[in-house]
């Protein structure tokens, strides 16, 4: 029986008083010798079946308009192709993450330059390929625009206010009003979406590469017009994600509906040029943002406004002033979004959506701002902290925003700082910037199952592990908990059949699948102790024994049949009454070349609050991760697409320029504040994969203005655009 727990209260630390001592260490991932030495089972390089065919997707070539004729012909007589597949079911683009429900299906309908209208099918992926390139389609073309300049397209959203902006701007002796922009990013996750679909009689079974199988398989249902119990999606590696495999994507429909007409299993793997084409991106951003405040640094006015872009029928929209609304206390904040519906690859969920770029632009203004005031850039954030959430008074659950200003100040040597532009190593100006780190936190409803046999574990759930560290994490979780040595237990992820979890994305994943494990765990502790027959708190599990009112013995002869538990867990009145988030900073030291505009970042620090941290070197890695793909934001990552048609120009890793080796430095440090987060969940957890990259841009751009004194306001701050800030 599966018991129901909702987060209403807050919860006791357990965790603190297990005598295990797994949890917070720096446990090698499980899966790691699998993952080394190619045996780990990501999607496409599963050994498939002897007659496995395979398929290219077919993509459109206008930017909109209708499917009037595929020449099927010209091509089905090449050697080795199949058959070339057209099917309504097909969808146009991937699921929004956490959907639930199947993308638009579009028919003949072009909706965007990449869209993918027909899979080709063949003996070899290079037959298919090669086929896929060569067919003729025939269009019936409609006039769109493709840029949010072009569009008359234009939805505004409602703002959202707290106390009266108007009279606190104009109040306000110090004003700052300044726009900024960020260009579309993409998640280039190292492995491509891919898929390998087989119907067994009449259930079909898709391996895939997806981050949230309780909703993907819902997706894949209702798609193909089907029960879900009919449905089973494997996915026990994800080689990245970052959003990007939140939910069901064309690959899979499309060797779903291929496998059921050929009667054979199908295998679709995207090349990377597709990655860009067809894979949800981030959208462009154009905000503004304005601060008002006393001559004494007190922020009275708060707004952040934005604009960004997406294709019809698409709800999701870049959250951009998402942390700008908790960040800081003022007497009055707005803040409004725009939306452009644009003929272009549609926008989705990319690392830290909302923060990653919102933040770039918000705490370079709070840096201008406190430029403006001549006020320490870290004086002026330490006194604008609010006590509650700024725009509904909630209490915050645990902050030590503070404490990672000051610590990480301390640390990095802020006090040296010098002053703007003063500071030169032969043709290098050299600068210090800092920024504020946040990231809302979440608990998504989440099962998983325990099973105890003797003195070994098993974990069962189909939360995914996307490189994060999952297996790992879950494994310190039960051995804790039941007082096992970490190699007696065994997790098995990626199986839809298995018990519903979160999946991998909005950093709640471990939070969130790892309290299901706890508390399925928990129910089994409390059979141990029932069988002991002591009270629960009263006993301690350690390496296989078990201890209580003073008798001791070896778990193996106290479970001699096997326990199970099982547990669900969802958010509660704890999140209507306390606000979560972690919270961090960012701290950057670079080097700008006063003749050529490039910027070198010579070192880099975080200090973050992420409540308990589970495992010591994974939480690094992900939080080291983040800070890179910060730099990126600041320094080098731009999707461009053609203004006539929409198609994406940089479509590949020669073009689209994520940071390499030579962008990040060597001393590149992060440091964990502790921190419990009762409040949150049953594990005082919080999440952590994308406070890394929120506002560590910011840092990096607010350095680039100490070193030159002079801002860059278009990002990345790419070298002719550093340039053009000097106004030379």
């Amino acid at each position: 029986m599966t018991e129901h727990f909702t987060m209403d209260a807050p919860q006791p630390r357990l965790l603190d008083e297990t005598k295990q001592g797994v949890i917070g260490s720096p446990l090698d991932r499980p899966d790691g010798p699998q993952k080394v030495s190619g045996t780990a089972g990501y999607t496409a390089d599963h050994p498939a079946a002897e007659d496995t065919a395979h398929g290219a997707l077919v993509r459109a070539t206008i930017a909109r308009g209708t499917v009037r004729n595929i020449d099927r012909d010209a091509v089905i007589g090449l050697g080795g192709v199949i058959d070339v597949i057209t099917d309504p079911r097909m969808i146009r683009n991937p699921a929004q993450g956490m959907a639930g429900a199947a993308p638009v299906q579009p028919g003949d309908v072009v909706h965007y330059h990449g869209q993918p209208i027909a899979l080709v099918v063949a003996e070899t992926f290079e037959a298919a390929r090669d086929a896929a390139q060569r067919l003729s389609v025939e269009y019936e073309t409609e006039d769109a625009a493709a840029t949010p300049d072009g569009t008359t397209d234009i939805e505004v959203g409602d703002p959202k206010i707290a106390g009266d902006f108007e009279a606190a701007w104009a109040s306000s002796d110090v004003k700052l009003d300044r726009t900024y922009s960020t260009p579309s990013h993409v998640s280039a996750a190292m492995e491509p979406h891919a898929a390998i679909a087989e119907w067994i009689d009449d259930r079909v079974e898709v391996r895939s590469s997806l981050q949230m199988l309780r909703f993907n398989k819902q997706e894949l249902a209702d798609a193909l017009g089907i029960d879900p119990k009919r449905v089973r999606i494997l996915s026990p590696f994800v080689g990245g994600g970052f959003g990007s495999k939140l939910g069901l994507g064309p690959e899979a429909v499309a060797a779903a509906i291929a496998s059921e007409k050929l009667l054979r299993p199908v295998r679709v793997v995207m090349t990377r040029q597709n990655e860009f084409d067809l894979v949800l991106r981030r959208s462009e951003t154009v905000q503004r943002v304005r601060l008002g405040a006393t001559k004494g640094g007190r922020i009275k006015a708060i707004s952040h406004d934005d604009r960004v872009s997406n294709l019809d029928g698409e709800a999701f929209s870049e959250p951009v002033s998402q942390a700008s609304q908790f960040l800081y206390e003022a007497d009055g904040l707005s803040f409004t979004q725009t939306i452009a519906r644009t003929a272009a690859t549609p926008a989705g969920s990319v690392r830290a959506p909302g923060e990653a770029v919102g933040m770039v632009a918000f705490e370079s203004a709070i840096d201008e701002l406190s430029d403006t005031l001549g006020m320490d850039p870290l004086e002026l954030r330490l006194r604008n902290l609010p006590d509650t959430h700024p725009m509904d008074g909630r209490l915050y659950s645990s902050r030590r925003l503070a404490d990672c200003l000051k610590d990480g100040a301390e640390r990095f040597g802020w006090r040296k700082r010098w002053k703007a532009g003063s500071r030169c190593e032969g043709e290098w100006l050299i600068g210090m910037g800092m920024a504020s780190a946040a990231r809302s936190n979440t608990l998504v409803k989440s099962a998983a199952r325990v099973r105890l046999n003797g003195n070994r574990a098993i974990v069962e759930t189909d939360m995914t592990d996307i490189g994060t560290g999952s297996y790992t994490i879950l494994t310190q979780i039960a051995a804790e908990m039941l007082g096992l040595p970490t190699e007696c237990v065994e997790v098995r992820l990626g199986d839809s059949d298995l018990p519903g979890a979160s999946g991998s994305g909005g950093s709640f994943g471990a939070s969130s699948a790892g309290s299901a494990t706890f508390l399925a765990a928990k129910k089994i502790r409390a059979e141990i102790a029932r069988r002991l027959g002591c009270y629960e708190g009263g006993m301690s599990l350690h390496d296989g024994r078990v201890r209580g009112d003073n008798y001791e013995a070896d778990l193996s002869e106290l479970v001699t049949d096997e326990l199970v538990g099982e547990a669900e867990i969802e958010g509660g009145k704890t999140s209507e009454s306390h606000f979560s988030s972690g919270f961090g900073s960012h701290f950057a030291e670079v080097a700008v070349n006063r003749w050529t505009g490039e910027v070198r970042v010579r070192r880099m620090l975080g200090v973050m609050s992420m409540g308990r941290i589970l495992n010591e070197k994974t939480a690094r890695s992900q939080a080291i991760g983040g800070i890179i793909w910060g730099i990126g934001t600041a320094l080098t990552e731009e999707m461009q697409s053609d203004a006539r048609d929409g198609h994406v120009v940089t479509r590949d890793l020669a073009n689209y320029h994520v940071p390499s080796h030579a962008d990040v430095p060597g001393d590149l440090q992060v440091v964990f504040l502790e921190e419990r987060d009762d409040w949150a969940n049953p594990i005082q957890t919080k999440g952590i994969g994308e406070l890394g990259i929120s506002g560590a841009g910011a840092a990096v751009i607010n350095a680039i203005s100490h070193a030159s004194g002079h801002r860059v306001y278009n990002f990345p701050a790419l070298p002719d655009r550093v340039i053009s800030s000097f106004g030379l």
